[in-house]
């Protein structure tokens, strides 16, 4: 075993010794993981693919163990395998869950397990919810399979863990269907779920991913909470290392299938022994632009939006119509070369706002936007065409904004096609070949299609698109958040390099606060479809007027 002077629990963990070392004391094991292997069977039963490699790993009683990695690293897999909810998987190894080998447990065995001994939060609520069920009666539910409970006496426990998760009105709320609560209350419903039976282990699977940073905070909060009360364990599988520091008491770090390194949580991100976990630790953004006085800006600005209003109007019934005003008159400028952040949660309208500017939204919309010193917010559709080619949007979800049908270079060529019509082929192709090169991308991956690439490598294409016209504006929709940490950065950087190279201007559309202070100069902070402040990146993190702007940033420090 590898070992840190100094630090003889924080180790790199070869394959051979992995679960010898930094482990909870051997008499307050709850859970012993010892070399597990995981291998998906394909539906022939010819071939395997392994995707978890002689893990190893323990979790004391009461204690709150992560596994942090990137996609693919397997510690979904690896926390799913505990409970043994794969159809299709042969297993290896040893899960000891109070002495007994859950591998060798009959499925009799395992139903009793789950949910009342071992509970799990899964990472996106909405598809984990029954959506013909109502909250109430699925947390119900778990208590009258387990805890053999009449179903009045589960209504009222039921109602009880509602109200202990803080979930507002909680009687009333029994009765709504998941599409009718929150993001945060969907994900307090599930944790009233895995808390129904008073389990000794929690499994929390990426518990906060599609959450705003304020509903993290609360939601880890209580987890916390609800935990010491019930001292309970936890294993929490998750990417976000800010998460893992302000949480767990050990850590272990996963890749390509095996645990890398492990340890106390501190000396692991304080002094990281393995290169990976170094990168990872390296790669949370940090600032890549330098600031700028505001006199220092010359010439007339790239987008200047004034007094900028949308509104969707929907029925309501016969002869009625309800009318929601997404944004309240907006104004915003951004100087040549500049990148404008807009940062704000959920239902704040930063999105609607980059969509309004594009002329993207079906509502109704009023005030004036002007791009490049041209008005554009009445120009007819086929006047508008041609001042097209001088703003372009890079989306949240390159997977998605990427059709898998055509090539990479039919993808990054489409808008030529349209907007250069006095290109031949050859210098379409050539154009193509030079917006890859720009991002990085070799130009012999233009016959690809989207599918064989990674998602970092998606997303330069998806930046390759916008640039291939040479616009002066980039909207960019959330650019990393549908990516890894490590990728992140660097397309991060890339973005940061264009700019400097072409005089891009950025209006940088996310929830991320770290992206925000990594690489914009203005910072514009939205709620409610109205601007609540604004002004240079610095000054607001430093010294935030606004009530909303601290509760944000309050939010985040809390997390990390």
């Amino acid at each position: 075993m590898l070992s840190t002077p100094g630090r003889p629990e924080a180790v790199v963990v070869p394959a051979a010794v992995a679960g010898k070392g930094g482990e909870a004391a051997r008499g307050t094991r709850l859970l012993e993981v010892s070399g597990l292997t995981v291998d998906f069977v394909d539906p022939g039963g010819e071939r395997t693919n392994r995707v978890v490699d002689d893990v190893s790993f323990s979790v004391g009683h009461g204690e709150r163990l992560a596994l942090v990695g990137e996609s693919g690293s397997g510690k979904t897999v690896t926390a799913q395998a505990i409970l043994r909810l794969h159809d299709n998987a042969r297993y290896g190894g040893s899960i000891r869950f109070e002495g007994r080998d859950l591998l060798a447990a009959s499925d009799t065995q395992m139903r009793a397990v789950r949910g009342r001994e071992i509970a799990m939060i899964f990472q996106e609520p909405m598809a984990a919810l029954n959506p013909l069920y109502s909250i109430g009666d699925q947390v119900s539910e778990v208590l009258v399979l387990h805890q053999a409970m009449t179903r009045p006496q589960a209504r009222a426990r039921a109602i009880e863990l509602l109200d202990r998760t803080r979930i507002k009105e909680p009687q009333r709320r029994f009765d709504s269907l998941p599409h009718q609560l929150s993001g945060g209350q969907r994900q307090r419903a599930m944790i009233a779920m895995a808390l129904a039976c008073n389990p000794k282990l929690v499994i929390a699977d990426e518990p906060t991913t599609a959450l705003d940073v304020t509903v993290q905070a609360q939601i880890m909060a209580l987890l916390a909470e609800l935990q010491k009360e019930i001292g309970m364990a936890v294993l929490l599988i998750t990417h976000d290392l800010p998460l893992v520091r302000s949480f767990a008491s050990r850590v272990g770090v996963m890749r390509a299938g095996r645990i890398l390194e492990r340890g106390p949580t501190a000396d692991v991100f304080e002094a990281p022994v393995h290169e990976y976990t170094r990168r990872l630790v390296d790669a949370r953004p940090q600032r890549m632009v330098t600031e700028m006085a505001e006199e220092s800006a010359t010439g007339a600005p790239v987008l200047k939006t004034r007094g900028l209003r949308c509104t969707f109007v929907t029925s309501a019934g016969w002869f009625r119509h309800h009318r929601f005003e997404a944004l309240k008159g907006i104004d915003l400028s951004l100087p040549p070369g500049r990148t404008l952040g807009v940062v704000g949660e959920s239902g704040s309208g930063k999105t609607t706002l980059a969509m309004t500017i594009l002329r993207l939204v079906t509502g109704l919309t009023s005030g004036e936007v002007t791009v490049a010193g041209k008005r554009i917010d009445q120009l007819p559709e086929r006047a508008l065409r041609p001042h097209r080619r001088t703003f372009q949007m890079v989306f949240q979800d390159p997977y998605n904004s990427l059709s898998p049908r055509m090539t990479v270079g039919g993808i990054v060529g489409e808008a030529l096609a349209l907007h250069r019509p006095d290109l031949d082929p050859a210098a379409r192709r050539a154009a193509t070949a030079q917006a890859l090169s720009e991002v990085g991308l070799d130009p012999d991956m233009s016959m690809r299609c989207p599918h064989e690439f990674s998602g970092g490598q998606r997303q330069r294409i998806a930046i390759a698109r916008a640039l291939v016209l040479k616009p002066t504006l980039l909207v960019l929709d959330e650019p990393t958040s549908a990516l890894d940490l490590t990728v992140q950065r660097q397309v991060l950087e890339l973005l940061v390099s264009l700019q400097q190279r072409h005089g891009l201007s950025y209006l940088l559309i996310t929830h991320d606060l770290a992206v925000i202070r990594a690489m914009a100069h203005r910072v514009m902070v939205m709620k409610d479809g109205e601007v609540v402040e604004q002004g240079p990146v610095e000054q607001i993190f430093t010294a935030p007027a606004d009530p909303y702007t601290r509760t944000l940033l309050s939010a985040v420090r809390q997390l990390e």
